[in-house]
């Protein structure tokens, strides 16, 4: 069992997941940002890999991507960083499930199996890569993904068919995300208008817990979200937070004190 099932299983509702870009605010920020996560009540952390031409990405993510490249990050250097992210030698080990979240473009520049074999060798539990077609998933990437022990998390949005939610969770292992709408993350959305989509997708008695994405930003929206889904995916409020700050330590605990508290 994956640490992403087994957190699944242990908790099954208020999942929180917060996203980080790699190397933001600064190049060695990474792990610090994990681990104050960690320490702070975050169930899951989803590290964004930094690319120039983000699709599903707002201004704020993509700002931090536009800062983490200028830092020098790289899939390499993030491997690097996180080589030794689950040993007890030296600073506290990250034992909540990480998944890396990018795009294809500079993966395939990386090598996609050595990618998959670097990500499973340091540790990581699962991959979000959106513009990952389904049918290149089924026909050639999602064995090399499984041979790595490595989930993948597909995403649907409100537009999504019924037909394809049940396809798309039956190729997905970890998690379902459920876009909140069919925009950009950053975007402010009243969730009572997504109650209706996420009630829909709790009917289909699916395969996968679901954790609910864009706009999701502080209390209220977190308990909302997770009315009808297992949990929420917190990303632009959050580096919003990050933006500017020297505390990392101090500025995560007070941002997911607000959350949680």
């Amino acid at each position: 069992m994956s640490r992403i099932q087994d957190l699944f299983n242990r908790k099954k509702d208020h999942v929180l997941n917060i996203y980080c870009t790699a190397g933001y605010p600064k190049l060695n920020s990474t792990l610090e940002v994990m681990r104050a996560l960690q320490n702070n009540g975050a169930d899951l952390i989803e590290l964004g890999m930094p690319y120039s031409d983000p699709l599903a990405d707002g201004p704020v993510i993509q700002a931090s991507s536009t800062v983490a490249l200028a830092n020098g990050m790289t899939i390499q250097t993030l491997f690097e960083q996180l080589k030794e992210m689950r040993s007890s030698a030296g600073e506290e080990p990250i034992r909540v499930p990480v998944i890396l979240m990018g795009y294809m473009n500079p993966v395939l520049q990386y090598g996609f199996e050595k990618f998959c074999a670097d990500a499973a060798a340091a540790g990581v539990d699962g991959l979000i890569l959106p513009d990952l077609p389904e049918y290149e998933f089924e026909t050639e990437y999602g064995a090399v993904i499984k041979k790595y022990g490595l989930d993948f998390i597909f995403l649907v949005t409100p537009e999504t068919s019924v037909e394809r939610v049940k396809r798309l969770d039956a190729l997905s292992t970890g998690f379902l995300y459920a876009v909140s709408s069919s925009s950009t993350t950053g975007k402010d959305k009243d969730m009572g208008d997504v109650s209706a989509y996420l009630q829909k997708l709790q009917d289909l008695k699916l395969k996968n817990s679901v954790l609910v994405g864009f706009g999701i930003k502080d209390k209220a929206s977190f308990e909302a979200a997770c009315k009808h889904a297992q949990g929420a995916i917190i990303g632009t409020a959050f580096i919003k937070a990050l933006d500017g700050q020297e505390d990392v330590k101090g500025t995560v605990q007070q941002f997911l004190k607000k959350v949680l508290q």
